[in-house]
């Protein structure tokens, strides 16, 4: 019967060496004596105590049997994909250390000991770096070595700062308690930059190792897809990165917007301004109005988006970043609201005054009109995303505590 995959185990041995399964047997007898090896190895040299945990996602070619058969312990995981297994193999895992690795021969896992190492000095994640070790013939496409691996890597260490050359080895170390404070939930391959993505967010301790990418054991193709794969790790690192998904692009969109409405008001009523070959009249306007309020939702994206991050967990609650969401408190918004909708109403009637003074005929207003309905649109947006954020937050309302409870003069 598949195990829970919620309830962590309480760590009673040193290291846990644990591998997804699905269908290995090929290879998994190997995988396992090389696990072995280096668990006595360790015992020897530093007196740690280990296991062997496969997590076995559903394998129907007796691979549970071959495990269990050489002494390692089966866990069962009744979810399907890489992650899952994963989750649920390492909440079981009984090692206060844990070595993550593939099932497929592609590792060495004699090459975790200096993993290990690193744990016991101190580090909270130890890598291991394929571009820093080696890659024999045959064990990495060409369109992975070259073009994926490097391109998802620079784009993780883009937006995140990790540090690592090789963000998505499939062989690292880690402790039990950096897992459970990171707490993966991805059920595919993105859970590697997962794992990567969540520590360097929490700032842990992080540190990598040189380690040998060999060729595939096995007589059949990968479980890895790679374009499919590839899109959801690229998906993944801009999910998580509300600075590059939402903030910039609010801040380029909000700037061009002030610019071409500052422009347009600048030159005299119904006048045109010309700007080198191009000339920007009221109907510029128009679409200057639009990027502000596009701007505006979309830095309300982004503040929701770090508000869950940092309920969830996984980012790390700054000075600056308490200060800004009480700033953005429920009632702050409703005020910041109702100025806006107050401005937007007054200069309405402002039009319709004019309106009424020409006998309701025509009306030559659109600098007013795009003014007004920028205001009555922003001031909507700020009240309801004000709701928003405090539906994000909890029951109270109240966006600071929700993140802090000491609130943002707290220091923490």
């Amino acid at each position: 019967m598949p195990q829970p995959e919620s309830r962590s185990e309480t760590p009673t041995l040193d290291v846990s060496i644990v591998m997804p399964c699905l269908n290995e047997s090929q290879t998994l007898a190997t995988c396992i004596r090389r696990a072995q090896e280096a668990l006595t190895r360790l015992s020897a040299e530093k007196g740690l105590r280990g296991e062997v945990v496969i997590a076995d996602n559903g394998s129907t070619d007796g691979s549970p049997d071959i495990a269990a058969g050489l002494g390692a312990r089966v866990i069962n995981c009744a979810t399907r994909g890489y992650g899952a297994a994963l989750r649920t193999g390492i909440l079981h895992a009984k090692g206060r250390m844990i070595v993550m690795g593939d099932a497929d021969a592609s590792y060495d896992f004699l090459q975790s000991l200096p993993m290990i190492e690193s744990l016991l000095e101190g580090y909270d994640l130890c890598m291991g770096s394929r571009l820093k070790g080696q890659i024999k013939p045959g064990a990495m496409p060409w369109k992975n070595r070259r073009i994926g691996n490097p391109l998802l890597t620079g784009i993780l260490n883009l937006f995140f700062r990790s540090g690592l050359s090789d963000a998505h080895c499939g062989m690292r170390a880690f402790t039990k308690t950096a897992f459970l404070r990171i707490n993966p939930t991805s059920r595919g391959m993105e859970f590697a930059s997962e794992i990567v993505i969540k520590a360097a967010l929490l700032g842990l301790k992080r540190t990598e190792v040189p380690v040998t990418l060999y060729p595939d054991g096995r007589g059949r193709a990968p479980h890895l897809r790679p374009w499919r794969d590839g899109w959801r790790h690229l998906r993944y690192l801009v999910m998580l990165s509300p600075l590059w998904l939402y903030f910039l692009p609010a801040l380029v969109i909000g700037t061009v917007g002030v610019v071409v409405l500052g422009l347009v008001l600048s030159a005299p009523p119904g006048g045109i301004l010309r700007l080198g070959r191009f000339w920007v009249g009221d109907h510029w306007a128009v679409l200057a109005g639009a990027f502000v309020s596009i701007a505006l939702q979309i830095c309300l994206m982004g503040l929701a988006a770090t508000l869950y991050g940092a309920r969830e967990g996984y980012r790390v609650v700054t000075p600056l970043l308490k200060l800004v969401y009480w700033a953005v408190r429920l009632e702050n918004m409703l005020a910041v609201g109702a100025l806006l909708l107050t401005a937007g109403a007054a200069t309405l009637g402002f039009v319709v005054w004019e309106w009424r003074a020409r006998g309701y005929g025509e009306l030559q207003l659109i600098r007013e009109m795009v003014v007004a309905s920028t205001f009555v649109v922003t001031g909507l947006q700020t009240a309801f995303g004000g709701f928003l954020l405090s539906v994000i937050s909890g029951n109270e309302a109240e966006v600071a505590t929700a993140i802090d409870p000491a609130g943002p003069v707290s220091g923490k």
